[in-house]
């Protein structure tokens, strides 16, 4: 496949706590070049993947971690079984300093095993950790996690929040797909997928497209970002990822954010509850249903409601607070138990 991929947009001169607010509200994914550059963190990796080890070692709480370990033969893609029961990996907990001297063994390794430690919260792993290499956007009070390993490859997958992740060690390749992509990039099942969220089945070094021929739609829509250590990629909510470290040893960084309350709830949730009511309705109902939607939900902002006194907008009020979600929520498990 020739696609010509376009690049993601570059930002340069942001640095944390200078970050313009168009990027951080951005509908399109953003490279801020060099962003991270002055962390003590991305100065010890660019010294060597030694030094960033040892750095890391000095945080590090002594709570077991989460490890995953793949076969040299995976060649690094984290993926399901051929029977697709289960995955091409096992997990485990173990020891960060015992992950990190297999991580350093391996590296020379023309084919090595694949070994990482998936999304883990820096302030409960690594307490201190944050207080040295700060991206300076706790206004928005990010959940913080840290991602090492090798050159893994992560299948496309979508997150619900934001995200500005920071490549602080080794080189990363991220392949990006806006959300409406979702029909051309063969998603597999909801409930049963390597990371816990949904992914694209296409295998990117080598798209089957006789088996996939949409694919060839989603890189005609897709964007590329090569990260080198110090930059950062934001990525809007919802848009989809490939993700590859390129490096033997390589460190990520994310910080996730939404832009409503958590209170609110998630959405994959209304998602769930319209497949249980909805989605097997005959066609004109379903269509009637999202004209109501549409009217509701996804057309809101430009809806007028002036001829409903406010005293009785009830659920069509608007933005809610803690206190009306709860009782919208409390009403709607009463619902589901009849």
């Amino acid at each position: 496949m020739k696609t010509i991929i376009k690049k993601v947009k570059e930002i340069n001169n942001c640095q944390p706590g200078d970050i313009p607010d168009f990027v951080l509200s951005s509908s399109q994914p953003l490279i801020l070049k060099g962003f991270a550059n002055k962390w003590p963190v991305v100065i010890a990796g660019k010294e060597s993947p030694l030094k960033a080890a040892d750095y890391l070692r000095d945080f590090y709480s002594d709570i077991p971690i989460n490890v995953y370990y793949g076969e040299p033969e995976t060649k690094g893609r984290v993926f399901y079984n051929e029977k697709m029961n289960g995955f091409n990996f096992s997990s485990s907990k173990a020891n960060l300093n015992q992950v990190l001297d297999k991580l350093l063994a391996h590296a020379d390794d023309p084919e090595p095993p694949t070994m990482y430690i998936g999304s883990t919260e820096i302030n409960n792993w690594f307490p201190g950790y944050n207080e040295q290499n700060n991206a300076s956007i706790d206004h928005l009070d990010p959940l913080t996690t840290i991602w090492i390993g090798n050159r893994c490859k992560i299948a496309a997958h979508y997150d619900f929040p934001n995200n500005l992740a920071c490549c602080v060690v080794g080189r990363r390749k991220f392949t990006l797909f806006p959300p409406e992509q979702i029909a051309n990039l063969y998603v597999g099942p909801m409930e049963f997928a390597p990371g816990g969220q949904d992914i694209s089945l296409v295998d990117f070094e080598q798209p089957d497209l006789v088996k996939y021929p949409k694919f060839e739609q989603a890189m005609a829509a897709a964007q590329v970002a090569e990260l080198e250590p110090g930059d950062a990629l934001f990525m809007p909510s919802m848009w989809w990822h490939h993700v590859e470290g390129l490096d033997a040893f390589n460190v990520l960084v994310t910080h996730w954010w939404r832009n409503s309350p958590a209170f609110m709830g998630r959405p994959n949730n209304a998602l769930m509850l319209a497949m249980l009511s909805l989605r097997d309705l005959p066609r004109a109902q379903r269509q009637a249903w999202k004209a109501h939607f549409d009217y509701y939900i996804f057309d809101h902002d430009e809806q007028n409601l002036d001829h409903i006194p406010d005293q009785a907008k009830g659920v069509l009020a608007k933005p809610h607070d803690e206190l009306a979600a709860r009782k919208l929520r409390a009403d709607l498990l009463n619902k589901l138990k009849q």
